[in-house]
């Protein structure tokens, strides 16, 4: 089991920036990928940034590309998130995810979400 905790969330006016942390434990040792996932209120969860713990591959949706960063600390199995030039349409609730592999079975774990809400 790999508990997941987010936190960095808040409200900012349009224009500004947040950190979002999701810091994880439990049978952290099996996490390859972590990434970030967001739900607006009426709209289905969209992957916002991926990053692989080894080698911090990252991936972005479109709509991110060149204000969001993705980052991981490998160590510690923690995935941050900055956020600059926050848009109205960026106001979501956050949630992490992880994908593990232990012993030979894939699974993925959601932190509890935090709330973002971008001010116009």
């Amino acid at each position: 089991q790999v508990q997941l905790v987010e936190s960095g969330g808040g409200l900012v006016q349009a224009g500004g920036s947040l950190r979002l942390s999701c810091a994880s434990s439990g049978d952290t040792f099996g996490i390859y990928a972590m990434a970030w996932y967001r739900q607006a209120p009426g709209k289905q969860r969209e992957l916002v940034a991926h990053i692989t713990m080894i080698g911090g591959s990252a991936h972005y949706d479109e709509s991110v590309i060149g204000r969001f960063t993705i980052s991981r600390d490998n160590a510690k199995k923690t995935v941050f998130l900055q956020m600059n030039s926050l848009k109205p349409e960026d106001t979501a609730v956050y949630y992490c995810n992880a994908d593990t592999r232990i012993w030979g079975v894939n699974s993925d774990y959601w932190g509890q979400g935090t709330q973002v809400t971008v001010s116009s």
